[in-house]
């Protein structure tokens, strides 16, 4: 909770640099225009309570686009991506769900990532990654453009605050399976829920027992009502519309990654480019993240 002296500080703070971004010259020296922003957009988290959740885990989930077996092996490499730049940090990370194809991608997948400040590190990676390469799985070897939505929440399996009526969720509960869609349980264990009022599916199947995976996929059902809300809010400020936080909005590409013909990775929204994509892809994503936060 921020003190009233302090907030209306704040306040004064972010009217003081919203007038300053309308003038003219504002955009003359962009280093400084960028610094402004960055520090406009943190008093606004700060005012509206954001950042409570960033010492915290993050659950990453990936989702391929359309394009099949390209799609969906290029969620197999942003996972591996993710999971590299996690043992980097020194992150413990945990599979909580995976739909994999018969080649080893990743039709949709869900795992945790365990550590002090992994939420606040990885929550700007939310977002479309697109990729261009010469298809693996084209016999012609033509190039390919690939589509996956990555989605970071906080963990709040330990988090009250956020409570969802029972009969607005659907319960359903199968066996736990591994790759290929085989059977690893005898036992019903893995859990699926359903927010009614939304359509928001979760899944978990990571846990010895029912009661387990049922909570672990609350909480992550709690976390993106948590933030379907905070994008509506935001959205509303600014007057805009959001979709559904299912819907996966290809026009929302957040970065590139090109592998043919060049090699460059582009994160559209702080403009920052790496060449050595091998160095990104072996979880070495600190440029991106630094300039988002």
């Amino acid at each position: 909770m921020i003190a009233n002296g302090m907030s209306d500080e704040i306040k004064q703070r972010i009217e003081a640099l919203e007038k300053e971004m309308q003038q003219s010259n504002f955009w003359t020296d962009k280093e400084r225009a960028r610094e402004k922003i960055k520090e406009l957009a943190e008093l606004k988290g700060q005012l509206a309570g954001e950042g409570k959740y960033d010492k915290g885990d993050a659950i990453i989930t990936v989702f391929a686009g359309a394009g099949g077996d390209d799609a969906e092996d290029w969620s197999r490499i942003l996972v591996e991506m993710y999971r590299k730049y996690a043992g980097r940090k020194g992150f413990d990370r945990l599979m909580i769900n995976e739909n994999q194809n018969d080649h080893g991608g990743y039709r949709n997948v869900t795992f945790q990532v365990k550590g002090q400040g992994a939420y606040g590190l990885l929550k700007n990676e939310s977002g479309v990654h697109r990729l261009v390469r010469i298809s693996p799985f084209s016999t012609k070897k033509l190039r390919h453009t690939s589509f996956s939505l990555v989605e970071v929440v906080p963990d709040l399996e330990k988090e009250k605050e956020i409570v969802i009526p029972e009969e607005e969720i659907k319960v359903e509960f199968a066996r736990s399976s591994g790759p290929g869609g085989q059977n690893i349980n005898k036992r019903e264990t893995a859990v699926r829920l359903t927010h009614l009022g939304t359509g928001i599916t979760v899944h978990s199947e990571s846990e010895r027992s029912q009661a387990q995976n049922r909570e672990k996929a609350l909480a992550i059902l709690q976390a993106k009502l948590y933030k379907r809300q905070k994008e509506a809010r935001l959205a509303k400020e600014k007057n805009m519309s959001i979709s559904k936080t299912t819907d996966i909005e290809w026009g929302n590409q957040i970065r590139s990654y090109v592998f043919h013909p060049y090699k460059l990775i582009k994160d559209h929204r702080t403009e920052v480019e790496e060449r050595d994509i091998d160095r990104v892809l072996a979880g070495d994503l600190d440029q991106f993240i630094e300039a988002e936060r």
